[in-house]
Formats: structure tokens, C-alpha cells, sequence
């Protein structure tokens, strides 16, 4: 499904150079669980904002489903990542003047499915995720565990092949993490690659395959 020839990542000012990424190669076969790890600073989300077509590396080859997308258009990485890919972030990213319903709702909408379809499909993922008595309530109303069913929600209802999660238990207490990091390996039992980004390594236990970062390098990988 991925995979990475030489990717690297340059940040650049009037004063200062930082590589972010240097040289990565790796690849991830459908159906994956797979945890980046590393300190703070290493790179993490910098490639995960690659693998998930929200930036571009600065040299190198990123291939998605067959295609080197490196050198693609943001119209085309939009389209790809629309059709493919669902994202889990930290702080949630839900929209507070929309209910948790609406929320979830808003990638059905980008792929222009009808009012009664979105209904169906949405109610269904609301429940899976045991929040559907919740639907007409707003972000600002429901506790952080809740909030991250609502956000693994919303990157699931449009069955993307790919799951980007960004630190997913970062702002949730333990037993929350714990709800958060099950619906993920339930999500991966049924088919669905996932990418997670953590720094804890109890997290990344879940996964199947664990890759660590340190100063933009693949140091090591396990499973």
C-alpha cells in the first residue's frame, strides 16, 4: 500500500537548515498495524503528514496504492485523501458550532453521498463506537474519551483504506486511551491499515510492527 524510496524532509529559513527526515525507506503492506516512535522533535508527524498527502517531501519517492504521488497537485493528493485516507489527531480537530452527528457527517458530504445514505452510515459508525446518544450533542458538551470516539468516528465512516493517528491517546487519561487504542485493533481485525505516531510505548504495543525514529532516521523496527 506505502512505501518510501529516500524520503526527506528540509525546513528552511533565511538563518537555519533542520532535516527533518532523512533518507527514510520503508514500506506497509495492507492490512498493517504499524507504530512510528521517538522523541519529541525526531520526525514523527512530519511523516505522517507525508503519508497522509498534507505535505510533500523535499527529495525522494512516496508511493500510495502504485502510484508515486510525491510530485502530485494538491487537487490530486486532496482527491486521494478524500477516497482513502482517515486521520485521528491529538486534540480531536472536531468543529465545536457542529454536533457530534454533523461531525461525523463531513467526509460523506466531501464524497457527495445522499441525505439518506449519510443518515444510515453515520448512525451505524455512532454506534459503533457507543456514542450514538450522543449524536445531537456538541463537542464542547462531551468529555476528551468521548470526543476521541466522535474523531476516530468521523476517520472511519468513509471506510478509508488508511488510518493516520497522530498521538491518539495523548490528551486522554488511561482508561480513555485504552477505549481509544481497542476501537483501533478492532478497526485493523477487520481489514483497515493503520499508521500511529506515539512516543509510549504501551501504545505502541497494539500495533504489529513497531519503527523508530531518531534525528529523521529509521534507526530500528521490530514486530
Amino acid at each position: 500500500m506505502i512505501k518510501t524510496v529516500n524520503l526527506s524532509k528540509v525546513f528552511r529559513t533565511e538563518e537555519i537548515e533542520t532535516r527533518a527526515l532523512n533518507h527514510i525507506c520503508f514500506e506497509l503492506k495492507k492490512g498493517e498495524f504499524v507504530a512510528i516512535m521517538g522523541p519529541s522533535g525526531c520526525g514523527k508527524s512530519t511523516l505522517l503528514n507525508i503519508l497522509g498527502l498534507l505535505d510533500n517531501p523535499t527529495t525522494g519517492d512516496y508511493f500510495f496504492l502504485g502510484q508515486n504521488v510525491s510530485r502530485m497537485t494538491e487537487r490530486q493528493h486532496a482527491k486521494i485523501r478524500k477516497q482513502n485516507i482517515g486521520f485521528v489527531f491529538q486534540n480531536f480537530n472536531l468543529i465545536d458550532e457542529l454536533s457530534v452527528f454533523e461531525n461525523v457527517e463531513l467526509p460523506l458530504l466531501y464524497l457527495g453521498m445522499s441525505a439518506k445514505d449519510r443518515k444510515i452510515r453515520v448512525d451505524h459508525i455512532l454506534d459503533q463506537v457507543e456514542i450514538l446518544q450522543r449524536k445531537n450533542h456538541f463537542p464542547m458538551q462531551l468529555s476528551g474519551g468521548q470526543q476521541q470516539r466522535v474523531a476516530v468516528a468521523r476517520a472511519v465512516v468513509a471506510n478509508p483504506l488508511l488510518i493516520l493517528a497522530d498521538e491518539p491517546t495523548g490528551n486522554l487519561d488511561s482508561s480513555h486511551g485504552e477505549e481509544v487504542l481497542n476501537m483501533l485493533t478492532k478497526l485493523n481485525d477487520k481489514g483497515t491499515t493503520i499508521v500511529m505516531v506515539t512516543h509510549n510505548l504501551h501504545d505502541a504495543k497494539y500495533s504489529r510492527r513497531i519503527i523508530n525514529l531518531f534525528d529523521g532516521q529509521i534507526i530500528s523496527e521490530r514486530s
